[in-house]
């Protein structure tokens, strides 16, 4: 998965709980064909798609990689863009149905490759582990909530301190330099390229230069002034028929939009903090200039505290999940040695062979 270079989040651990943004990689319009794999663990979904992502790459199709947020070596989908393509995984915790069966999604039903006699005298046991993930994730999860409500309280603190007109004249000021008046409307696709995960907190930013030839970097800690930026973009973005991706802040995704990608511009606006860093782009901004240093000195010692619980909270969040996985990859074994992997690789390569052409 090394030699990808554009990778998303679909699914993020957020301190708001598990957020799925699965149901907005594509758009039922008649012409997209979804892949919906259902199936349990260990068996070969994510060796499925990273088989179907190589061979859609080796023959020169743009090709989206979705990592998955509980184990980022492992992945959730592959998005073919310009063929109009996803093949996801669509089981727990991000389950995704057909809306539109046969006419846009398929199903793809795994456990028609697994021998159902090689469960036995280990049912006790499945049921035991399954039950010891969903109660490590809770665990996390609650982790994740108390940070979540530190992390809200600096940014609403700094949104209060920051001076909205003095934004909105900037980010109109930047859209009309930057991008072109148009008309029509344009599509939204909504994704992550951050997500705390059982190695910490893991980011795509190589995915924005991948994405993006020019980059406008907005250093801002907590995100208000550029928050208010972003979203002015892509309003005006999509107003002016230009197709845009949004990618939604991991930790308090309902909150604030991190960054925007406008693909047929080659432009992108992003949030540059301490999690996430970018190289130089054709301007960078910084957010102190609408956020008034005197008024926000008020708080300075309160959200000083959050940032140093926040970060312990993070760490806790992110070993538990690695506890997680750990039990996960006991209940792979199960099914993996349940599984027929030679039939598996045999539909592999006839469904790659059928659905690539």
């Amino acid at each position: 998965m090394e030699n990808f270079k554009l990778k998303y989040f679909l699914g993020a651990n957020s301190c708001e709980g598990f957020c799925s943004f699965f149901d907005k990689c594509y758009i039922p319009d008649g012409e997209w064909r979804v892949y919906i794999i259902k199936g349990g663990p260990g068996t070969g979904k994510s060796s499925f798609m990273k088989y179907f992502a190589a061979k859609a790459s080796d023959r020169g199709y743009k090709t989206v990689l979705c990592p998955c947020s509980s184990d980022p070596d492992s992945l959730d989908a592959v998005i073919l863009p310009d063929r109009k393509i996803a093949v996801m995984d669509g089981t727990a915790p991000h389950t995704v149905d057909p809306a539109f069966p046969g006419a846009c999604e398929k199903i793809l039903d795994f456990g028609s490759f697994w021998d159902d006699e090689a469960f036995k005298n280990s049912e006790i046991n499945i049921i035991e582990t399954t039950l010891l993930n969903k109660a490590l994730h809770k665990t996390a999860s609650r982790y994740m909530q108390a940070a979540g409500q530190l992390m809200a309280d600096s940014y609403k603190t700094a949104l209060a301190c920051t001076d909205r007109l003095k934004t909105v004249k900037f980010a109109r000021g930047l859209c009309r330099k930057l991008i072109p008046e148009s008309s029509g409307a344009g599509n939204e696709w909504v994704r992550f390229i951050q997500g705390i995960t059982p190695l910490g907190v893991v980011s795509y930013a190589g995915t924005v230069s991948a994405e993006a030839d020019k980059t406008v970097v907005i250093e801002d800690e907590y995100g208000s002034a550029s928050g208010i930026i972003i979203n002015y973009v892509c309003e005006y973005a999509l107003r002016n028929g230009y197709d845009v991706i949004t990618l939604k802040n991991p930790f308090l995704p309902s909150l604030i939009t991190d960054h925007i990608i406008i693909p047929q511009l080659s432009l992108a606006f992003v949030t540059e903090n301490e999690y996430m860093r970018f190289p130089e782009g054709i301007r960078r901004i910084h957010a102190r200039r609408f956020v008034p240093s005197s008024q926000l000195h008020l708080s300075r010692e309160r959200m000083k505290f959050n940032r140093k619980a926040v970060k312990q909270l993070l760490l806790s969040a992110a070993e538990t999940l690695s506890r997680a996985k750990k039990t996960h990859d006991d209940l792979e074994r199960h099914y993996i040695k349940a599984m027929d992997f030679d039939a598996l690789t045999a539909f592999a390569v006839k469904f790659t062979d059928d659905v690539l052409g």
